[in-house]
């Protein structure tokens, strides 16, 4: 069966989230002030509307089969990775077989080699490749995970990314991922206000949770050396993404330095080759691809082998609030826990903050996944305007 089209959307149904209640359990617990590494530099603020590119938009792609069938995938930063899909990409696969799901990114792989592969072309190459996925099973009527192999497990355990952990207490998780407050910049006074932050956390989930820190990037070796030497009496699960991504000997350098606190990384790092590198260079304990990031789920598929053949846990970024994070999740035996993004505010229910319909939503800490045909997505064609217009 070929493919009639590929189109950039963007998704214009809104989905209004009703006002935190005022006595909601946590209110005003949030962590603000996320750094990136470009708040280096004090004239860009700690905010995703004050971060250069953190609101160029979601982008999704529609794959339409000749026989009218449509799969759906998504990626971030539309406004650069649409223009890709729309002239370069889209073209490319047009009137070609839309099993062939190998071959197809094999030519996306190789076509884009000149102009960088791994960079916003690989953003434009996952929401194309995801769109794949989700076609192929609603044609065969079977859900993703399936057509991977089918089930490892019948439930996913969560752990929860929140600056609130006290409402992420309230809704059930029982592992938790705290957001990071210090860019190195900060010098001691940001690792001193960062220990303050871990201990509370800590004494917050207790001492039998798992607890886990997200850097994003913001750390150099040296600064990521001085916190995470102090943050050791804390017993984090792992300190995650504490360099640039193309920082592999730093990354070395860290695990020689503190060899009992695991480090956890990808979120940034695109194609299987990036991870190849952190698997035999040994100075990642976990791998995080974004599925809509590194190349899609067949790029995070061959990521997955290349890890498990060494022994290192794949856990998607994001993996559990997204779809293809958990039919991945549900179908890798490796892969024994998924991070769920808490975007609810106090009292408002994950359900009744889920974006994406048809998508589960944890409960008490676990997921039981979508067994709807593709991913499982109940979006309707008018949920979806034209990303151009």
């Amino acid at each position: 069966m070929k493919i009639r089209s590929v189109e950039t959307l963007r998704l214009i149904r809104a989905h209004t989230l009703p006002a935190p209640l005022p006595n909601a359990p946590g209110a005003g617990a949030r962590v603000v002030g996320v750094p990136f590494p470009i708040h280096k530099y004090p004239e860009f603020g700690r905010t995703p509307a004050t971060t250069p590119g953190e609101v160029s938009g979601e982008m999704w792609v529609r794959v339409t089969a000749e026989n009218g069938e449509w799969g759906l995938g998504h990626t971030h930063w539309g406004d650069y990775a649409a223009p890709l899909v729309d002239k370069f990409f889209g073209p490319l696969l047009v009137g070609r077989d839309c099993f062939a799901i190998e071959l197809l990114n094999d030519l996306m792989w190789r076509s884009a080699q000149r102009f960088g592969a791994t960079g916003v072309a690989s953003l434009a190459r996952s929401a194309i490749d995801l769109a794949l996925w989700d076609l192929k099973g609603k044609v065969l009527a079977q859900p993703v995970y399936r057509l991977l192999g089918g089930p490892c497990r019948s439930t996913l355990d969560c752990y929860v990314t929140a600056g609130n952990l006290e409402w992420a207490r309230e809704l059930g998780f029982k592992a938790f991922k705290m957001r990071n407050s210090a860019h190195y910049d900060d010098g001691i006074e940001g690792i001193n206000r960062l220990e303050e932050q871990v201990a509370k956390a800590r004494e917050l989930v207790g001492p039998d949770a798992d607890l886990m820190l997200n850097p994003v990037m913001s750390f150099n070796v040296e600064y990521a050396i001085r916190v995470m030497e102090r943050l050791r009496p804390y017993r984090l699960r792992w300190v995650e993404e504490p360099l640039m991504p193309y920082d592999t000997e730093g990354l070395v350098r860290l695990k020689q330095a503190v060899p009992t606190l695991p480090i956890a990384t990808g979120e940034d790092h695109h194609g299987r080759h990036a991870f190849r590198e952190l698997v035999e260079r040994r100075c990642a304990d976990v791998l995080q691809p974004d599925i809509r990031w590194a190349g899609g789920l067949s790029e995070v598929m061959k990521i997955y082998t290349i890890a498990e053949a060494a022994g290192i846990a794949t856990i998607p970024h994001g993996g559990g609030g997204m779809p293809a994070g958990q039919h991945f999740a549900a179908a890798t035996a490796e892969s024994t826990l998924v991070e769920y993004v808490l975007r609810s505010p106090p009292g408002v229910s994950l359900q009744d903050a889920n974006r994406i319909p048809g998508m589960p939503v944890p409960r008490d800490g676990k997921l039981v996944v979508s067994d709807a045909p593709g991913f499982g997505m109940e979006f309707l064609p008018e949920d979806f305007a034209p990303w151009s217009v």
